[in-house]
């Protein structure tokens, strides 16, 4: 004897159904509590009563559909969407193998066909689990930084960037900045910040914004690494970087938060502008960390004193490029060419490369081995007059010239053509009515 597979539908039927055999609930009743009609209520008793409650499942289940679909065209429709359409969702698939493929299938069918064939996985299936990640034990060991460009001040002024620096262990706001982009010279000006009232980090821990990776492996200078991860280098302060935003979430959290308190705040205040927003800041985060910051495991700080010199550290808080000293002493940065003035010292790095400095405030400084290198900018558009030109010994030969030249302008030019040179007379011309009258003789006047 077979087993029968019942529903929970089939299942209501048989007791409802069973009410009826025993006299407790009449057809017209049971038809109302099966929501059916009182003559399929009677078929479906009919059935009970005769062959039981095996007999109320449906006759079609357990058999294939009369309007399924070859296998033939499962297998085709599959062989293309692995050959052709391998990225296609189950949507833009379907579509695809309508239009030129003459295939007309519904999208859930496909879908049904390319989860079973493995080609396609839900979302669901997709999503990808991010491990929580422990807190680092003390405060300086890791800082999380990233920027977040908002608008800051509402429709009070334009939208600018705020950058983030806050530490992993406890929490705190240890830096804000409001500056216009996100940028190698307004992160150097808050880092300069950071290290004048923190000290030096252990590391620092950021997305792959080109500011802190450079983007291709390839690239022909740098070393391998941007203008800010080699002032890093320098402070002997590592950098990482996160390869998901949900790595660096302490950060990203921070960034939501701010977004809502921070313009609330500068809202109440009346604030508007970078400069009034900066002064504004040291302030709010007194009262962040009081509210978000937790207690670290250890209590030991883990910043670094600087101990650099303030002259060392704007050298090394600056744009600095390697360029190539040319047999002429001339340098090319920036589509300028820059000459340096010539003497023992310059002559011997011709050919070699110099180190050329570009600070915030647009000062370039060149230098050699730590030696800073006089120079002279080269100006195109310059134009020199001819007597600085001409040398002494071609200064007869331009003498002469200009001499011809004055003659030529007080010599009258030649007739051409001329009643004298030909003897040709001009006709007198004709008098019409039309023409203007002839101009009066001397006896007329």
């Amino acid at each position: 004897m077979g087993w029968v597979v019942m529903s929970e539908r089939d299942v209501r039927r048989i007791e409802v159904l069973s009410e009826v055999v025993s006299g407790r609930r009449t057809i017209t009743a049971a038809a109302s509590v099966l929501a059916v009609t009182p003559r399929h209520a009677r078929r479906l008793l009919a059935r009970l009563q005769s062959g039981g409650g095996a007999a109320l499942a449906h006759k079609a289940r357990g058999r294939p559909p009369n309007n399924r679909i070859g296998a033939g065209i499962r297998d085709y429709a599959l062989a293309l969407v692995r050959e052709k359409y391998a990225d296609f969702g189950p949507t833009l698939a379907a579509e695809m193998l309508a239009q030129h493929h003459g295939l007309l299938l519904s999208r859930e069918t496909l879908r049904t066909w390319m989860a079973e064939a493995g080609i396609w996985l839900s979302r669901k299936q997709r999503r990808s689990f991010h491990q929580p990640r422990l807190r680092r034990e003390s405060v300086g060991e890791l800082v999380q930084i990233d920027g977040s460009e908002h608008r800051w001040f509402e429709d009070r002024a334009d939208p600018c960037t705020l950058l983030v620096f806050i530490d992993d262990a406890t929490g705190r706001l240890m830096q804000l900045c409001f500056v216009e982009s996100e940028s190698t010279a307004s992160y150097f000006d808050a880092l300069r910040c950071y290290l004048e009232k923190h000290g030096r980090p252990v590391a620092f821990y950021s997305d792959k914004h080109t500011v802190f990776r450079v983007a291709k492996a390839d690239a022909a200078g740098g070393q391998g690494m941007t203008q800010f991860g080699r002032a890093l280098a320098e402070l002997n302060i590592d950098i990482l970087c996160a390869n998901s935003s949900q790595a660096k979430g302490r950060v990203e959290r921070a960034n939501r938060t701010l977004q809502d308190r921070l313009v609330k705040e500068l809202r109440l205040a009346g604030i508007a502008g970078l400069e009034a927003g900066n002064a504004f800041l040291p302030e709010f985060i007194d009262r962040f960390n009081a509210h978000f910051a937790v207690v670290p495991v250890r209590s030991h700080d883990l910043h670094r004193p600087l101990n650099v010199q303030p002259e060392r550290l704007r050298d090394i808080l600056c744009h600095r490029e390697l360029r190539y000293v040319g047999q002429e002493l001339t340098v090319s940065y920036d589509r300028k060419l820059f000459i340096l003035e010539r003497n023992a010292f310059t002559e011997a790095i011709a050919g070699r490369y110099a180190d050329v400095y570009h600070y915030a405030d647009g000062r370039l400084d060149l230098r050699w081995k730590g030696l800073s290198l006089p120079y002279t900018i080269f100006d195109k558009e310059q134009r020199v007059s001819q007597a600085v030109v001409v040398e002494n010994k071609r200064l007869g030969a331009a003498l002469a010239f200009v001499k011809a030249q004055q003659q030529r302008e007080r010599t009258p030019p030649r007739l051409k053509n001329t009643s004298e040179a030909s003897g040709y007379q001009p006709r007198p011309r004709k008098r019409t009515g039309l023409l203007s009258p002839a101009p009066p003789t001397a006896e007329q006047v």
